[in-house]
């Protein structure tokens, strides 16, 4: 069977993935049609309307599968940093020479033709982590290590944000999943969740909430884990004395120039730093934990404030506030989630059929060939279809775990792992923006949504993978 893998591509090529791939390309393509159908310009060949335009964007993915296909496979850990510098490349010149488009300078233009090089970016961050993480030796308890797989990705994450693009810079976190299958503690993965509830707690309610909150948490903490009753007591008490000492100061002598929130964590600072230092000389590993946890989360609530105002675009800021109930906007920003909903909704157990959804039809949905194109699929296709829909993309991505375990060679494995938690994110967040569990941050459904260069993207981050493990026996 190696013989056969190695001389015959086609042997060896996975086709249940080509498969599940065909399926969930001309599905997509099926619900652009749906989306921008018009019954006085019916044709299925008018490419100048966006299905037309998509169906022509389909056959050069398939040109680029065989051209993938039929290329060295060695020579994607060769190029992996070469791929990377391009990128990185190409994302610093879109700043400079982009075209702007919806508040993002994300696009070259080429005559007819629109890139988007932070599409592609994705599988050069994908390569280029592969390569280094699966260098001989590679230990990721050793903090060199993470310290340099972690900037790899956040370099591209940077210039993206710099678009601003806030949902495609989302995307590269998708990437700590393959840290944790390559043996980094489950525990950062919870740090991770832990920072983005703290992040969106700081939205949710005043800052001197917020902040007493982690300190009494973190106490608790330490009454569990450490199971020292007194020295949390000494700890909180010691907290709440020197931040009297400081709101006397302040309020008598600066005339309440500080908040009383500044003033508690001033408090925690000068007593933390130095207890975690000591805690991590004496080698007592909770307490100093603890206690650069607590330091950490502080950052976390203060950076909060400049984020949101000053990375973040307006549009940005009112999805979010939309989402966290903050703002009530059903006509303006969160109008395209209710039409979502509704469309969805309306589409009952078996749908309304194809071409019959009215909500689709008549416009009400905006971004309904791209960012809502699930709507498409609920209403027109109902639960059922929906759920069919869902489960193929789950096959999906169960297949590609499932080879990546087959594969002989830690870079193909650890990129194999880097394909499905990128499609992951994805498909989750997409779902989750179209009946309203995450806030609208423009990221598109893989495999259906419109656009040349998220299909080629996909298509590229997929296949280089399948034929990695067409020669699996051969590349260790």
């Amino acid at each position: 069977m190696s013989k056969q893998r190695g001389s015959n591509i086609f042997l060896s090529l996975d086709w249940i993935v080509l498969i599940l791939y065909t399926i969930l390309v001309f599905m997509g393509w099926g619900n652009i049609y749906a989306a921008v159908y018009d019954e006085k310009y019916n044709s299925i060949f008018d490419f100048g309307a966006r299905y037309g335009k998509q169906l022509v964007w389909i056959g050069v993915s398939y040109i680029i599968i065989i051209l993938i296909m039929a290329s060295n496979y060695r020579i994607y850990s060769v190029l992996s940093y070469f791929i990377y510098g391009g990128i990185i490349v190409l994302l610093a010149l879109v700043l400079i020479v982009g075209k702007e488009s919806h508040g993002a300078k994300s696009w070259f233009e080429l005559g007819m033709f629109k890139i988007q090089p932070s599409e592609f970016a994705k599988f050069a961050t994908a390569l280029a982590l592969s390569k280094f993480m699966s260098a001989f030796e590679f230990d990721l308890t050793k903090f060199r290590n993470i310290a340099i797989s972690v900037s790899i990705i956040l370099l591209p994450a940077a210039l993206i944000l710099l678009q601003p693009d806030m949902g495609s810079v989302l995307v590269y976190f998708s990437m700590i999943f393959v840290f944790y299958r390559e043996g980094l503690s489950g525990i950062f993965l919870w740090l991770v969740v832990l920072g983005i509830g703290i992040f969106v707690t700081t939205l949710q309610y005043q800052l001197i909430v917020v902040i007493v909150a982690l300190v009494i948490v973190a106490g608790i903490w330490y009454l569990v884990l450490g199971k020292n009753l007194l020295n949390a007591f000494i700890a909180w008490g010691a907290i709440a004395v020197l931040t009297a000492i400081f709101w006397t100061i302040n309020h008598f002598a600066l005339s309440d120039k500080f908040q009383l929130h500044y003033l508690i964590v001033l408090s925690c600072f000068i007593l933390l730093i130095p207890s975690a230092i000591y805690s991590y000389i004496r080698k007592e590993w909770v307490a100093t934990f603890i206690a650069a946890g607590l330091i950490a989360s502080f950052v976390v609530v203060f950076s909060v404030d400049f984020v949101f105002n000053n990375i973040m675009t307006a549009h940005q800021q009112t999805l979010i506030n939309v989402f966290l109930g903050l703002e009530n906007d059903p006509k303006g920003t969160g109008y395209n989630v209710e039409q979502s909903k509704i469309a969805i909704g309306s589409g009952g157990f078996t749908g309304k059929g194809y071409l019959q959804g009215t909500q689709t039809k008549f416009n009400f949905v905006p971004e309904q060939a791209t960012d809502f194109i699930f709507c498409t699929v609920g209403e027109e296709w109902g639960f059922l279809g929906s759920t069919i829909v869902i489960l193929l993309f789950l096959a999906l991505i169960l297949r590609i775990i499932h080879l990546a375990e087959l594969q002989r060679s830690a870079f193909a494995r650890i990129y194999g792992y880097c394909v499905a938690s990128i499609l992951f994110f994805h498909i989750a967040i997409n779902l989750g923006m179209t009946i309203g569990l995450v806030p609208v941050i423009g990221i598109p459904l893989p495999f259906f949504s419109y656009g040349g260069s998220s299909l080629w993207s996909f298509t590229i981050l997929l296949f280089i993978f399948i034929r990695m493990d067409a020669s699996r026996d051969e590349l260790l």
